[in-house]
């Protein structure tokens, strides 16, 4: 694929994750490491400072084939026809393989169910997975059966034309009934594994937020992403001073009422079908866990 660089100044890897499809910047930088990137005919560096008017050219390698173990597990589908389907994810579940978790994740148990009948565009580790949840976090996500629904859900991701709906328990109260968190998140500049609020290398990111319910010391708040980094409302309400309930990562490092993982729940998912250019809502109850605390809460008041 060519693209022509529009704006001076910009980063090599920031242009494609802008400009390209189905790319976000990480996928543009391993592109551009693994020399499948040109500026002007010359191999690109992620930091190069494009001028307008480069030629930048890209080229998508095949996926390669799966090598996953197929694991029979109990899914709870909630929607499905030929293009895609909705998983509402159990909390503990992992989306896709890692260290530590090759054979008892979430694609284990669709390649189990489905086979060959995922798309492919993610390569080895994340077949038909569009976008993803934390282990910890409990709710809809959607995966494509075929490339082309792959690729035109991802570009609703992209332009924020998904809406994804998340339900949440975090500590302390709020003054006002609604608000929206608008701050930049990038990697921690000294712990690898946790996001933050932060100008430097960082990306664009939007939460809005409405409360639901007040409680002794906790609020029952609905969250609507208007982007999707890694750990948004986590860190976002973190931001803010509100962590989320069982959240030891971002919040109190101490578990409170019984909870030592995030209350977190994504509860809605609206999308365009990639076939049918129809609107598809989905929605998934809070699960017992969340209700249990709720109830707890209830009895505090």
């Amino acid at each position: 694929m060519i693209l022509t660089a529009d704006i001076p100044g910009e980063r090599l890897d920031a242009f494609l994750a802008r400009c390209a499809d189905n790319l976000s910047r990480s996928a543009a930088q391993k592109l551009i490491e693994e020399g499948l990137v040109t500026r002007n005919g010359r191999p690109g560096k992620k930091n190069d400072k494009l001028n307008v008017g480069d030629t930048v050219e890209y080229t998508i390698p095949q996926p390669k084939e799966v090598d996953i173990t197929a694991t029979e597990m109990p899914l709870d589908i909630v929607y499905e026809d030929d293009d895609l389907l909705v998983i509402n994810k159990p909390k503990g579940l992992v989306v896709h393989p890692a260290a530590g978790h090759q054979d008892d994740t979430l694609v284990n148990g669709l390649l189990y169910a489905l086979g060959d009948d995922l798309s492919g565009i993610n390569g080895e580790l994340r077949p038909g997975i569009v976008h993803r949840i934390d282990k910890d976090t409990s709710g809809l996500l959607a995966v494509a059966k075929n490339d082309y629904a792959h690729t035109f859900l991802a570009s609703q991701l992209k332009d924020h034309s998904m809406a994804r709906t998340y339900e949440a328990i975090v500590c302390g109260s709020f003054r006002e009934d609604s608000g929206t968190v608008d701050a930049p998140i990038g990697r921690h500049p000294s712990d690898r594994k946790k996001m933050c609020v932060t100008e430097r290398n960082s990306r664009h990111a939007v939460t809005h937020w409405e409360v639901v319910a007040r409680y002794r010391g906790y609020t029952h708040i609905r969250c609507k992403l208007e982007t999707g980094r890694t750990h948004q409302i986590r860190v976002h309400m973190a931001h803010i001073g509100h962590p989320i309930l069982g959240d030891t990562v971002y919040g109190h490092k101490k578990p409170e009422l019984g909870q030592d993982s995030q209350c977190l729940h994504a509860g809605a998912l609206c999308f365009t079908h990639p076939r049918t250019g129809r609107p598809v809502m989905v929605f998934a109850p809070l699960p017992q866990y969340f209700q249990d605390v709720l109830a707890k809460l209830q009895k505090m008041n």
